[in-house]
């Protein structure tokens, strides 16, 4: 199994961003299993002729997405699906909660404003 992607100079999307999207599709398709140790970031920048800090910006934000986890010197390697994110929303979700109520909002106003997020976010 082998890590398959390739960037467009072209495209409108920076390359950090093609490579992010990429691998992240590939985690929750099952194409990259989890556990896959993924490419050190000198040898996939230099495979894809990119600068090594282009690939890094890749794998901290699929990072801080939790679609991989770093493990030190061992390496990156793709995250069980849901475990990290399951857990950083939850921890969002509870921050808006306390200062929604903080603001005197009640549960309604507070859900309202929840969902018109949301909707922003996700298009409808």
């Amino acid at each position: 199994m082998a890590l398959h992607l390739t960037v467009d100079p072209d495209a409108a999307e920076p390359p950090y961003e093609q490579i992010r999207a990429a691998i992240a599709e590939q985690a929750r398709s099952g194409a990259l299993p989890v556990g896959y140790k993924l490419p050190t970031v000198r040898g996939f920048a230099e495979e894809l002729g990119l600068a090594a800090n282009t690939v890094a910006k890749a794998y901290r934000t699929l990072e801080a997405d939790g679609v991989v986890e770093t493990r030190g010197r061992n390496g990156t390697f793709v995250a069980a699906p849901g475990d990290v994110a399951a857990r950083e929303t939850a921890a969002a979700a509870a921050v808006f909660a306390q200062r929604a109520h903080r603001l005197g909002l009640d549960r309604g106003a507070a859900l309202a404003a929840a969902e018109e997020a949301l909707r922003a976010a996700y298009g409808s």
